[in-house]
């Protein structure tokens, strides 16, 4: 089945929204976040420093977008002037505590660059071969024989995205119930779902392209992964990511949930806003099952987590070099600037330089992550709302981001008649 869009929401999906997202609606604020404008990305070493106030237009960039519609949001920046660590807004509607500065969020597609990372890894110790077929160790779904890990880990695959397909002519194909919006989504937010159901539905569903034949962000890759770190580890993902990735590195603030419906505190607090029986409705979504999404996006961390992370990962302390320069070899995309390596974006600054990102959202929540090539310099962002079905911060979420990469990667504001879009 296939739902025909106006003319403007085909101008608006046809860049294609790819954030590990709930509904439509969602989707385009992830996309939003992810297309960042130009930036400068200078290298330098970080000092040890204690998060200081000396940083005012990083304070005014939070107002700012608070300012905007943003419920509340918190900043972590290491550059060579050290670490700054800032916040502003609400922590809940109602409330006047700001977000804690260290407090937890669902991080989204942010999950696809630690599920990328986990299986480079396995790479590295041979027990996976990044161009082998993927059906050779998972032989149960009927997978083409001519997709690969890489095509996994790149959006290659063409396999069909189960929280639904954007194409080309401005149509819409639905995938699960749970990536619905309105009142379905709200209705099913604690339903639980297997992984390998959400394969086998994506896999039922006509493929985008043949293998390898062109790119398209599928949800889908990044579960089939999930599965085949399992088949090949023996183990849950969470134990295989509490081995590689967690313990090593100290990230004692970063679950992999499954279908566990809590955050851990301390947390700022999700809105949905949504019409039933046409009243106007707001709900704390906080709490809800992210098996819908499984590992295209379930994960939750903090903004201390996600520096150390994404700044281990481009210093070259979690994958060897040569998986790393694979990782950050950039596949064409139709999003203008960016390219898309294994597990990460890569953005052009257009003024020489690059930055490695991959951010997403999760009705409510959303958080940033950028990195210059190196680790050198970071840019780690929580955000907390009111979500809704019109798109009613799809906006002020694309100026949060250009406002902040403008801040830490270009040296301050550009032009405010610049345009945003």
């Amino acid at each position: 089945m296939s739902i025909t869009l106006s003319d403007q929401d085909k101008s608006i999906l046809r860049t294609a929204a790819y954030g590990a997202v709930s509904h439509p609606a969602t989707a385009e604020m992830a996309r939003k976040l992810t297309a960042a404008p130009d930036a400068a990305a200078d290298s330098g070493t970080v000092p040890v420093a204690d998060a200081g106030h000396d940083r005012p237009e990083l304070q005014q960039a939070l107002e700012e977008i608070v300012g905007s519609g943003i419920a509340g949001i918190t900043l972590r920046v290491h550059d060579e002037r050290g670490e700054w660590v800032g916040s502003a807004g609400v922590s809940e509607l109602g409330g006047t505590a700001e977000p804690p500065v260290d407090g937890h969020v669902r991080i989204g597609s942010n999950t696809k660059t630690f599920i990328a990372t986990l299986v480079l890894q396995l790479v590295a110790e041979g027990r996976i071969g990044l161009d082998a077929p993927v059906a050779d160790h998972l032989p149960g779904f009927g997978l083409d024989e001519r997709v690969t890990v890489r095509m996994l880990l790149q959006h290659t695959s063409g396999i069909f995205n189960f929280t639904g397909e954007y194409y080309e002519d401005g149509t819409f194909a639905p995938g699960i119930p749970a990536t619905t919006a309105g009142k379905e989504w709200v209705d099913n937010r604690f339903r639980t779902y297997q992984p390998e159901d959400l394969v086998r539905l994506a896999l039922s569903r006509p493929a985008r392209f043949e293998p390898g034949a062109g790119w398209s962000y599928s949800n889908t890759n990044y579960v089939l992964a999930r599965l085949l770190i399992e088949k090949v580890a023996c183990r849950p993902l969470a134990q295989e990511m509490q081995r590689l990735i967690l313990g090593p590195l100290g990230l004692t603030g970063t679950v992999a949930p499954a279908a566990r419906t809590e955050i851990p505190q301390p947390h700022a607090h999700a809105y949905y806003r949504y019409e039933d029986g046409g009243q106007e409705k707001t709900v704390d979504v906080t709490r809800h099952n992210p098996s819908w999404i499984s590992s295209g996006g379930d994960m939750i961390s903090t903004t201390r987590d996600l520096h150390t992370f994404i700044s281990a990962l481009t210093s070259g302390r979690l994958v060897p070099a040569e998986l790393l320069a694979e990782m950050c070899t950039p596949h064409p995309t139709p999003i203008p600037g960016m390219g898309y390596g294994l597990g990460v974006f890569l953005q052009d600054t257009g003024r020489g330089g690059t930055l490695v990102t991959h951010n997403g959202g999760a009705a409510g929540h959303a958080a940033m992550m950028f990195s210059t090539p190196d680790g050198s310099r970071t840019l780690t962002a929580a955000l907390n709302y009111v979500d809704d079905a019109a798109l009613s911060l799809a906006v002020p979420f694309q100026k949060a981001t250009q406002r902040l990469v403008d801040e830490v990667f270009c040296g301050g504001r550009t032009d405010p008649a610049q345009p945003t879009g």
